[in-house]
């Protein structure tokens, strides 16, 4: 109390506290299966898959291209044992092989905030069943496995298909951190997006339907983009 006068200072939380980090599960889906990385079992999966991706797709990302594919091999062992980062083999249930991976990264469970990131599909896993529900099985196991708060995305803010792939993805964009970062030589400004507790349980159902069976045509073809799905519970 000042004067009188009560000072707002955010929503009450009596009965937070810090959530665990992830332990590193397996996560299973319809399309895809993330296992946490393992350079022996995933290495050559991942070496194949990323051989013929357009080299121009790490060209934002910390790391690559990579000269050779002892480099590459090197990159997904450090990856794997990188400290503070729960890393993933996303596995494409069609062809049984991992074809990307991706991160949680930045931590912070005293606040419930984690960052999704370190993304990468070969051109065989992207735009596909697969990939989107990768995405989904990471965030449904931070907000209803692990109770997180606030799920984060972030990317160069000149990653013009990073940026379009979080809006997709129902992330809301949040902001440019100017002069963020200094990558590979250069001045990263980066841009933020999020997804919150509170929006989460219309951003699963959306994600739920669009997944399901019967939004695929015979030939995998979508009936209804997750685009619009998100629009319609969103708006």
């Amino acid at each position: 109390m000042s004067d009188g006068k009560f000072l707002s200072l955010g929503q009450p939380l009596p009965d937070w506290s810090p959530r665990p980090i992830p332990p590193g599960k397996i996560l299973e889906g319809s399309y895809a299966r993330l296992e946490p990385l393992d350079p022996k079992k995933h290495s050559d999966d991942l070496v194949g898959a990323f051989k013929d991706t357009d080299q121009d797709s790490w060209a934002y990302l910390f790391h690559g291209p990579f000269a050779d594919q002892a480099e590459l091999r090197k990159w997904i062992a450090d990856s794997a044992a990188a400290p503070g980062n729960v890393c993933y083999a996303i596995v494409d249930l069609a062809t049984g092989l991992a074809g990307g991976v991706a991160s949680f990264m930045r931590m912070d469970p005293a606040n419930g905030v984690i960052e999704v990131g370190s993304i990468h599909y070969s051109d065989q896993l992207k735009q596909t069943r697969a990939s989107t529900e990768a995405m989904f099985l990471m965030m449904r196991h931070v907000f209803d496995d692990l109770g997180y708060r606030r799920y984060e995305w972030k990317c160069n803010s000149f990653n013009a298909p990073s940026r379009r792939t979080a809006l997709r993805l129902g992330f809301l964009f949040e902001g440019i951190f100017r002069n963020h970062m200094v990558v590979k030589g250069h001045s990263r400004d980066t841009a933020w997006f999020a997804v919150t507790s509170e929006d989460w349980p219309k951003l699963k159902a959306a994600y739920e339907k669009w997944l399901a069976p019967d939004n695929f045509d015979a030939a995998g073809k979508q009936r209804a983009s997750l685009s619009g799905e998100l629009k319609s519970v969103v708006g």
